[in-house]
């Protein structure tokens, strides 16, 4: 499949993008990343590339193959053409990093992260640099909104979009939050972009902008497009981000949790919280970015690194 001109603009200019993929239990985490503008309209592709110290996703996309990428924030990239972009389908990697392919990459890269550092800093980030692999993205369907809160009807190109999925099987431990509902709301209230995904019933991962969310006893209410959410319970995945120019400067909180519409309303209980920030220097950046060399050992022993 392929997209237009338009929607293309948004996919080679986005800084950050919200990758989402799923869980064992099908619910879902979504985490942003830089995807370079690495895409090809022709064999109906996009690329993204990640460490493989960040073993757990990509023993997730092997699991569950079924993935979404949302272009969802013009900052601090290369054009500012409104709209949010929701691309699914299936995703594959390569266990080996390929010297060739990323070397390939130095112009992406160097246009939106900035040249990689060499001598002992360069060094100190090996493992962020060169012990990377592509994930390809076999495009099935893009869901594109004109506007960034995703509001209205969107155009589909591809696959048709499923029908809302069933009602999912509560967790054993039960549906209420499990994680401080306030603290999430003022994560929300503070970092500029919020996204809350599901699985499809095609199982690939949905994705949606969140513009506002408030404590309740029951959990968090959150303010979403009108309709967007199907009836019923489900786990779901729930991030808040802020990035600065060339990813320099980052703090994410990553929830995993159920949601339920009630009575009209779109309600979250938070189970899991994870997540870092980063301040706006390039010297503690090279810092946390080299400890991932650590956790290479994980990775090869979950099987993922050779």
């Amino acid at each position: 499949m392929t997209w237009p001109d338009d929607i293309d603009e948004i996919l080679a200019g986005d800084l950050a993008a919200g990758f989402a993929y799923l869980t064992p239990a099908k619910g879902v985490v979504i985490t942003p990343m830089a995807p370079l503008g690495l895409r090809d309209r022709n064999a109906g592709t996009v690329t993204l590339s990640t460490s493989l110290a960040l073993w757990k996703k990509l023993d997730r996309i092997r699991r569950n193959p079924g993935v979404a990428v949302a272009y969802h924030a013009r900052e601090h990239g290369l054009t500012d053409k409104p709209g949010f972009v929701l691309v699914q389908g299936h995703a594959s990697f390569d266990p080996e990093p390929d010297r060739d392919w990323l070397e390939s990459i130095t112009p992406e890269w160097d246009r939106f992260l900035g040249p990689r550092l060499r001598g002992p800093a360069g060094r100190m980030l090996k493992t962020y640099y060169w012990e990377r692999v592509a994930i390809t993205v076999r495009v099935d369907r893009v869901v594109a909104w004109d506007d960034t809160e995703a509001t209205g009807a969107p155009q589909v190109f591809g696959a048709s979009r499923p029908v809302n999925p069933a009602s999912q099987r509560p967790p054993k431990n039960g549906t209420d939050p499990r994680e401080d509902a306030a603290a999430l709301v003022a994560d929300a209230g503070r970092l500029p972009h919020t996204l809350l995904g599901w699985c499809g019933s095609d199982d690939m991962p949905e994705v949606i902008p969140v513009t506002g969310a408030e404590a309740t006893e029951d959990g968090v209410e959150l303010l979403v497009p009108q309709g967007a959410v199907p009836g019923g319970g489900r786990r779901a995945g729930l991030t808040s981000h802020l990035f600065k120019p060339r990813m320099v400067g980052q703090e994410q909180r990553i929830h995993t949790g159920w949601l339920e519409m009630r009575e009209g309303r779109v309600l979250y209980a938070p189970h899991t919280r994870a997540g870092y920030k980063l301040p706006q220097s390039k010297t503690l950046m090279t810092l946390g970015s080299a400890s991932l060399a650590t956790r290479m050992r994980a990775s090869r022993a979950a099987g993922i690194a050779r």
